[in-house]
């Protein structure tokens, strides 16, 4: 299936095949553990040239979907996307990497250094210039008005995003614990793979990924921080999992705090059991000038309850840290 395409999707919307064809060729790139990587040779000149140019579109109150990986981000952006004012990006990182180079958690683009956090004080006048500019121009590719853009790691970075797109949304997607970490060690596991001596997984070249979140991210929490060094050297991909999911969850209640108007929880669960109801609220909440029932149609064919995953044996340092963020979460 490419770029999350299928015969149900054109059927409900035959144009958006083209929506979803050009974000795919032209504005997503191919990360690792994808094939198809020669064309990021040819989608970085894409995004040269249109940095070079003036903006051709306004970029009106983006929207970004926020969490941890494997917790329904992809599936309600692709909901999302059947609007017909909404052009959806689905992890864009090679857009994002060409707006500030130093993002590139997984190794996709880049070996050197890079971020995981990111603030107001990262965003200069050329990051702002860049980012309206290439978001302008996926806009106007694809006749959409709004852009929907899922990037869960973006969680750690909304001041970043603020100064750059000062009415950006935020949705930030919850699922339980349990069933988000088995389903990124099923991932990994599924679409591992050795390449030229180098392990490429869900923690990015040879665990680039884990190696930038325990030392940026894990620090930062007094009842993890402590066994960081250990850490580094772990193995298990569901205690690895449960680390990202619990410091993310975290983030993303901070953020309900600090940014009340501008973040919007929603939980996997409810999203799958009651999705007209759950839709509606968030388009109520993106501000959406009209409605379309589209959504809720193709919402109410594709989003299915799904049966919960067992508990597993988790690291005896992070049982309490996991268990008290999903007693806070309401699990």
């Amino acid at each position: 299936m490419i770029a999350q395409i299928d015969w149900k999707y054109i059927k409900s919307r035959p144009t958006k095949f083209f929506s979803r064809l050009i974000s795919y060729a032209l504005f997503e790139g191919r990360p690792l553990t994808t094939k198809g990587r020669w064309i990021n040779t040819f989608i970085f000149i894409h995004f040269a040239i249109e940095k070079f140019l003036p903006q051709i579109k306004r970029v009106k109150s983006p929207t970004f979907i926020l969490g941890t990986g494997r917790s329904g981000t992809t599936i309600l952006g692709i909901v999302l996307s059947m609007h017909r004012d909404v052009g959806f990006l689905n992890e864009p990182k090679a857009l994002w990497h060409a707006i500030f180079p130093d993002e590139d958690l997984i190794g996709s683009y880049s070996r050197g250094k890079a971020k995981y956090r990111l603030g107001a004080h990262n965003c200069d006048g050329g990051v702002r210039r860049n980012a309206h500019r290439l978001f302008g121009a996926y806009l106007a590719s694809i006749f959409s008005l709004r852009v929907v853009d899922k990037y869960p790691e973006l969680i750690f970075r909304v001041p970043f995003v603020k100064e750059i797109f000062t009415d950006a949304k935020f949705i930030f997607l919850v699922r339980n614990g349990w069933d988000t970490c088995s389903s990124i060690d099923s991932w990994s596991n599924r679409l591992g793979q050795q390449m030229n001596g180098e392990t490429h997984d869900w923690w990015g070249v040879n665990r680039r990924k884990w190696y930038l979140l325990v030392e940026q991210i894990v620090s930062e929490h007094e009842d993890l921080a402590p066994f960081s060094k250990d850490m580094l050297s772990w193995t298990n991909h569901t205690d690895m999992a449960a680390v990202e999911w619990i410091v993310t969850m975290r983030e993303g209640m901070r953020l309900i705090e600090v940014y009340s108007k501008d973040v919007l929880r929603v939980d996997y669960e409810s999203l799958c059991a009651n999705s007209e109801q759950e839709l509606k609220r968030i388009v109520k909440f993106l501000g959406f000038q009209r409605e379309d029932n589209k959504v809720i149609k193709y919402a109410k064919q594709t989003l299915k309850s799904v049966t919960p995953a067992p508990s597993f044996e988790l690291h005896q340092s992070i049982k309490k840290p996991f268990m008290e963020t999903m007693e806070k979460l309401g699990y």
